[in-house]
């Protein structure tokens, strides 16, 4: 491995629902983050790799939860926690905004950002901003909030900017060997990336029904062959939000599972037997030994 390589940690940092699972899947190439317009999707740190052997780079890429401001509770104290941890471990941070949007949950996690990182800000949803011409502006403005390394415009949806955020970045990565194998895109487990997928799907099927009390345990993954059996059970915090999840004769949790496993073999490259049911554990959120049996950190 030549001398020249850089290998480096990169946190995504943001207010909720700015699209930073969405800009670690287009940086990685495929799909390891879950997604949805719901705040608060994403619960875990989420490390996404990508290795660039022609430009002598790895980057270790690790997606936070949203910084919530709003809510208290055991949980969210969980994930603010997963985010100043990841502020302090990494070497190159990543805030991203929306395109023309800056309030006081934005500059709350100015104020979070260590001094002595390089941080690179992304301007994210720029194909939503109605005109166009008030992108510079924006730019203009957002330099005079924080001293931001370098600030680059995209859209993570479709894609555009985002090889200009992996160049930008390249300068700032250390001279180190890379950590992960070149075809690795994740250190998480597949048990851990079901879990996440079936999460999604309740997400985004459920929409304003949604319960906030909702989590996904598995409680079995075998493995036979190119054979994935998976049987995973949905947690809720009240007896009343079973019977949303599981719908009419059966239905919304049939299309739950159904989606989620189309997800797991797409992910996993094999066929998989996903069998679901749905559990009430009252005050689970709030329960800092459930949270921990739940896998969160």
């Amino acid at each position: 491995m030549s001398a020249a390589f850089r290998t480096g940690y990169l946190a995504i940092v943001g207010q909720p629902n700015v699209g930073k699972s969405t800009l670690l899947n287009q940086l990685v190439g495929q799909k390891i983050s879950i997604t949805s317009k719901k705040a608060q999707t994403t619960r875990h740190r989420v490390t996404g790799i990508l290795t660039l052997p022609e430009r002598q780079c790895q980057y270790i890429f690790v997606d936070t939860p949203g910084f919530q401001t709003r809510h208290a509770g055991a949980l969210n104290r969980v994930m603010n926690r997963n985010v100043t941890q990841a502020l302090a471990e990494v070497d190159v941070i990543i805030c991203v905004v929306e395109a023309g949007r800056c309030g006081p949950a934005d500059r709350a996690i100015f104020k979070l950002l260590p001094r002595e990182r390089p941080v690179l800000l992304a301007i994210n949803k720029i194909d939503k901003l109605a005109d166009k011409a008030k992108l510079l502006p924006f730019i203009a403005r957002m330099a005079q909030e924080y001293s931001f390394a370098e600030i680059v415009p995209l859209s993570a949806q479709q894609g555009g900017g985002t090889d200009q955020l992996i160049q930008t970045a390249a300068q700032y990565l250390p001279l180190a060997a890379p950590v992960f194998g070149e075809e690795e895109i994740t250190d998480r487990s597949e048990r851990f990336l079901a879990a996440e997928l079936l999460r999604e799907k309740l997400f985004r099927n459920l929409g304003e029904e949604l319960p906030y009390g909702i989590a996904v345990e598995i409680e079995r993954f075998e493995q036979e062959g190119g054979l994935r059996r998976i049987f995973a059970a949905i947690i809720v915090d009240r007896a009343a939000h079973k019977s949303i999840i599981i719908g009419k004769g059966g239905e919304k949790l049939k299309t739950i599972s159904s989606d989620a496993r189309r997800d797991m073999e797409a992910l996993f490259g094999g066929k998989v037997y996903l069998e679901t049911w749905v559990k009430v554990k009252s005050g689970w959120a709030d329960d800092e030994r459930a949270l921990k049996s739940l896998g969160y950190e």
